[in-house]
């Protein structure tokens, strides 16, 4: 059941623990002793504590209770206007050395960023509940399955974790059996004063995301919002998640999971990594438009993967929810997702319809009359502003999906058949290409780039270096992740079981701006091929970035595509991937010497092509 202390500050805290773990008591009784709260609750799960914690909310301005007959029992959150997306720029990996964090991630001295965060954290919480909440990342029983524990004083973050992990006395018993645990502790950094009246949104401007590889710790303060706050999700099963499995031998990636069925019986698994906002949740959701395929999804975000006693690489999905991208999606983009959410779900700033329903970019052809924009303020079509915040967002639970595989939670994950790579580029990769090896592969991935998006700070539009989709969340040295990646491929040498590895490109333009491939369901032709050439019933032609399928292989049949744009995406110049190859000599600089010199020989491998082809 639900503990509750109502002061943090007298033995009562200490009367009923529901824990026998003496580290983790003393670690929330000594946040207590810091952040000041109200009164202590350990979570425990149970759907009457959601339901109450989301009474709470509605009650307090933080939820607004959508139309149960159109949407039963969801609700719409809005964020305050400056807390709406992950914060890069105050994302810190804290490790003891510098060289460790790498030259792309933000390093701080643990040292000082504990003094720093210890003073903002001092009494952070007054007049709040702190609440603790253990949380499993991956079903009970995985070999990569991790624990941890959240405080926090924010009951948004309460209700979210427990869709998109698994909270409560399940993960508690995993720590009382003696697993280790991570450290995860969040404020809103908004104290309240007695009498005080507090904000629908509370939040700080002042905001730190900081990861101590170490120790194993997440320090958050100020943002409420998505990743900032559900430290679950890119903190710990990314960033944290990356250097545990550095040490440890394993793989946490950000990629989608899916199990792809074709009509003649064919199986195969594939993880796929693409940036935020990049087709991830579109291609796990994927309604195929060939008849008689089927694709079941794994997961939509994040993959945690491990080569297992035969030497195959094995996958499972960490979360227990999707947190995705609302603008975009619509029943002709995305209607797996569009069913998923029939109800049950939170979305964060979305708009909300006069008929107390939600409303997105991109959800309908026609755009309502009226709503109440993101912000709160009355909106119509002539408003010249976008309704929902372009990183509006979704939280459903997995279980609620059309297609979730039966398996999605087996403990015992899946065999990973293929890796795909891609980024949002509007010109220069094709369509689709397949590594010449693991080496060629790891090279694609570290050195994929892709036009920024919503998702992230900066400019929209611009084209970043994004190493694995993981720019923003790999928890050490970039050029060590990759050199892991390339450890991960000799232990698969023993088995000699690889998975193939290939790089897509959905979104390449041609005059006038428009997209040359339909994109969303027709993806599933690219997947044909893609399991052709692991079947071994189709060739592929070599080029400068690997093999490319022949335009008969490709299945284009009752597609309205023009012959010059299929040859179109599928081309390779030579000189643009000599321009982007010698472009990508700026990441391998800036990582230095932990860059693996194979990485190097692949980059002047892809050049010496370009002069032959050329």
């Amino acid at each position: 059941m639900t503990i509750i202390a109502d002061s943090p500050n007298t033995a009562s805290a200490a009367n009923v623990p529901p824990t026998t773990r003496a580290d983790l008591f003393e670690w929330v009784h000594g946040v207590a002793n810091l952040t000041k709260p109200a009164r202590i609750e350990w979570v425990d799960g149970s759907l009457a504590e959601k339901h109450r914690l989301i009474d709470e909310m509605v009650e307090a301005g933080t939820l607004i209770t959508l139309n149960s007959e159109l949407r039963p029992n969801s609700y719409l959150a809005r964020s305050h206007q400056d807390d709406v997306a992950r914060v890069e720029s105050r994302t810190f990996i804290c490790s003891e050395s510098e060289k460790d964090a790498g030259p792309t991630n933000n390093w701080a001295d643990p040292d000082e960023m504990r003094s720093t965060l210890s003073g903002l954290f001092t009494e952070s919480m007054r007049g709040r509940t702190m609440y603790v909440i253990p949380f499993l990342m991956g079903p009970v029983g995985s070999p990569v399955t991790r624990v941890g524990v959240e405080i926090t004083d924010s009951p948004y973050v309460v209700v979210s974790m427990g869709v998109m992990t698994r909270i409560g006395r399940t993960a508690l018993d995993v720590i009382e059996e003696g697993a280790p645990w991570v450290r995860a502790l969040h404020s809103v950094g908004a104290p309240l004063d007695r009498g005080e009246q507090d904000v629908e949104w509370p939040c700080n401007p002042t905001k730190y995301i900081c990861h101590f590889p170490e120790t194993r710790e997440i320090w958050s303060f100020g943002s409420a919002y998505g990743g900032n706050a559900l430290l679950g999700k890119k903190a710990f099963a990314l960033r944290i998640a990356s250097a545990m499995a550095r040490d440890e031998g394993w793989l946490a990636e950000h990629m989608m999971l899916v199990r792809i069925t074709s009509p003649e019986g064919q199986v195969a698994h594939i993880a796929a990594a693409f940036p935020s906002a990049c087709g991830k949740t579109n291609f796990a959701m994927m309604r195929p438009t060939l008849p008689g395929w089927q694709v079941e999804t794994l997961g939509d975000d994040i993959v945690w993967m491990w080569v297992d006693e035969n030497g195959l690489l094995r996958a499972i999905n960490p979360e227990a929810g999707f947190f995705g991208v609302a603008p975009g999606t619509s029943d002709s983009t995305n209607p797996v997702a569009m069913q998923t959410l029939w109800g049950n779900t939170v979305f964060t700033n979305v708009a909300l319809t006069d008929d107390g329903d939600v409303w997105w970019e991109g959800m309908t052809k026609e755009k309502p009359a009226h709503l109440v924009d993101w912000t709160g303020q009355d909106w119509t079509p002539d408003s010249g502003v976008p309704a929902a915040h372009p990183n509006s967002r979704f939280t459903v639970a997995i279980d609620q999906c059309p297609t979730a595989a039966a398996e999605w939670a087996d403990p015992r994950g899946v065999v990973v058949d293929a890796i795909v790579f891609g980024g949002r580029r509007s010109h220069t990769m094709p369509l689709v290409t397949e590594a010449r090896s693991w080496a060629h592969g790891v090279y694609l991935g570290a050195t994929m780039a892709s036009e920024r998006t919503a998702a992230a700070e900066g400019t929209l539009g611009e084209l970043r270096r994004d190493p694995f989709a993981m720019a923003p969340f790999t928890g050490y040295n970039v050029g060590d992740h990759w050199d892991h990646w390339l450890s991960i491929g000799e232990r698969l040498r023993v088995s000699g079981r690889f998975p193939r590895i290939f790089h897509v490109n959905w979104f390449r333009r041609g005059e006038g701006g428009r997209f040359l491939w339909p994109g969303f369901g027709d993806n599933v032709r690219v997947v044909k091929w893609m399991m052709d050439r692991l079947a071994g019933t189709v060739s592929g032609i070599d080029s400068p970035v690997g093999l490319l399928p022949k335009l008969g292989d490709l299945e284009l049949h009752g597609l309205d595509l023009a012959a010059d744009d299929a040859a179109e995406i599928l081309s390779v110049d030579s000189a643009e991937i000599e321009r982007d190859a010698r472009d990508a000599q700026s990441l391998l600089t800036l990582v230095g010497e932990t860059t693996p010199d194979v990485l190097w020989r692949e980059n002047s491998d892809t050049i010496d092509r370009c002069r032959e082809d050329s």
